[in-house]
């Protein structure tokens, strides 16, 4: 996982080399230029060439450099790449032989807040030729280990950017190493190399580490915070999809222990310590109270049913979407996972074909008779803009000449250079469908977040429907026990009052009518008394008819 990027900073960073438009303040700027370019060639050791460079400097106004620092051009495409890599969370440093005095007007204007570099001596104002930092004498690679050091963080995880011969050591021990228009000794030695003066080109390469390498961890009860490990959100789904499941069975379980519960309690009902009025009137006044108290309980007991009802509707249907939108997300993440396994496919055969045009060019004399060339103009510079003794320019003369006698013997060959030709055009297109297949893998990593935060959602609104299921059938059996302590307390009442009815002759003449009427009532009363022992719901005129033959 790519945690840090680090940058050199002139002709990476900053389009041009500091040291030498700072040497145009002192007149210096092609000696300076000189024993630069033998640095970046590893002609010459780093720390003698900036000793040399900056003794040419001595006597220069710090002022003067401030200004000329604070003019130098950014490199195409370099504030897009910083703010990208700040926004991915990937920690930006520099690392440069350059000047802080540079360094910190670069900073300034991209946001970078850590760079490492060397300083300029000063006295009165005044540069003394003098130059003091951590990588006058030490590399780049010792400056890259104390800081992954400090940072927690292992060499592995960073991404290191440089052209010259300075950066090969911090290249080469980086997790990736990037080459950006860099000299040839450095594109032999990295894993990436970029032509071209354009950050973008090497922000897409870290886009496609970081996309392929990408390990999002999203917390699973803090889904908000998703951005980088989509496993554990996956597990936290399906975890939820369980235990919807299993809260649906032990509900099912709950509501049929509860249902037997009731059976039993309604086979006998409480004991009644209701306490009877003195007068008849007043047992009578009791029984109208005591059955409208009955038929308000049960109209509240048969709401409380109705919301659990509801509810438990509610929670089973976003159950099930939940597992609906499960699916839809592993589907998404199947597809990112293809798209990167072909991603890495066209990744591989660009840079073997990468590979096969560095062979080629070095094989074909190209990229020797591109340094004779450089070397040329190089002396020709010198013998147009310095005045020489006549001795230095005719042995300059002598060495161009030489030189192109060497140019003349290179010939390219010209199927090669077909091949090589061949090969860069195999290597653009997989480029693209690089470029191409990761903005396809990042558009369905996307798609699979949504659907798992989607999933947490549905699953707390289950959660909440699944509670209000469980209160509201509280809230029944609490009126069911109350409304079985009303009946209690009516047959005890009702006992009172039947004691108190004159007993009646049997007159076996009138008991036609009269008596079957009394004798199908009472049998539907005991129909009605049956019903509620298993649970079945009883009308006001049951209850009364109940009363009436004193069943219960």
């Amino acid at each position: 996982m790519i945690k840090l990027v680090v940058f050199d900073l002139d002709n990476v960073i900053i389009d041009g080399e500091a040291i030498d438009e700072i040497g145009k303040l002192a007149n210096v700027e092609e000696d300076i230029a000189e024993i630069t370019e033998k640095a970046m060639q590893g002609e010459i050791d780093f720390e003698t060439s900036i000793k040399d460079r900056v003794q040419l400097l001595e006597g220069t106004s710090i002022e003067d450099i401030e200004k000329v620092a604070d003019d130098l051009p950014l490199m195409n495409g370099a504030c897009k790449t910083i703010e990208c890599l700040k926004e991915k969370d990937v920690d930006v440093a520099i690392i440069s032989g350059s000047f802080d005095v540079v360094a910190e007007k670069v900073s300034d204007k991209l946001g970078v807040e850590t760079f490492y570099t060397n300083s300029f001596t000063v006295e009165d104002g005044k540069l003394t030729g003098e130059v003091t930092g951590p990588l006058v004498s030490g590399s780049k690679l010792d400056v890259l280990k104390d800081h992954v050091e400090e940072a927690g963080i292992t060499l592995d995880e960073v991404v290191a950017v440089g052209d010259g011969a300075n950066d090969i050591s911090m290249i080469e021990s980086a997790g990736c190493g990037i080459a950006f228009n860099a000299k040839d000794s450095v594109k032999e030695i990295a894993d990436i190399v970029v032509d071209g003066k354009d950050l973008c080109k090497v922000l897409d390469e870290i886009l496609n580490q970081l996309t392929t390498e990408e390990d999002e961890a999203v917390d699973d009860e803090e889904t908000e915070e998703a951005v980088e490990a989509s496993e554990e959100v996956e597990e936290a789904a399906e975890d939820a999809v369980e235990e919807a499941e299993e809260t649906t069975e032990e509900t099912e379980e709950a509501s049929e222990e509860a249902a037997e519960d009731k059976k039993e309690d309604k086979k006998e009902l409480p004991k009644s310590e209701f306490v009877l009025a003195d007068t008849m009137e007043g047992v009578r006044k009791q029984k109208d109270e005591k059955e409208a108290e009955i038929s308000k309980v049960a109209d509240e007991r048969e709401e409380f049913n109705k919301i659990a009802k509801e509810q438990r509707k509610i929670r089973d249907e976003l159950n099930a979407s939940l597992k609906e939108n499960l699916n839809k997300a592993i589907e998404f993440r199947n597809q990112r996972n293809e798209i990167n396994k072909e991603v890495e496919t066209a990744k591989k055969a660009r840079n073997e074909a990468n590979n096969k045009i560095k062979t080629l060019e070095w094989s074909s004399g190209k990229r020797d008779k591109i340094k004779i060339e450089n070397e040329i103009k190089k002396i020709d510079k010198i013998i147009e803009t310095r005045v020489l003794d006549i001795k230095k320019e005719n042995q300059l003369v002598k060495n161009a000449n030489d030189l192109r006698k060497q140019l003349m013997e290179i010939h390219e060959d010209e199927s090669v250079k077909t091949e090589a030709q061949e090969l860069k055009k195999v290597s653009e297109e997989e480029h693209e469908k690089v470029i191409e297949l990761s903005e396809k893998a990042q558009e369905a990593h996307e798609e699979m977040l949504t659907y798992f935060r989607k999933t947490d959602d549905i699953r707390t609104a289950a959660d909440e429907a699944h509670k209000k299921f469980i209160e509201a059938r509280k809230n029944a059996s609490a009126k069911h026990e109350e409304f079985k302590a009303i009946l209690s307390d009516i047959h005890v009442i009702n006992k009172k009052l039947g004691s108190n009815k004159p007993k009646k002759r049997r007159n076996d003449n009138k008991g036609g009518a009269g008596a079957n009427k009394n004798r199908e009532e009472r049998e539907r009363a005991e129909e009605i008394f049956a019903k509620f022992k298993q649970g079945g719901k009883v009308s006001t005129e049951e209850i009364l008819l109940l009363q009436k033959y004193n069943i219960g």
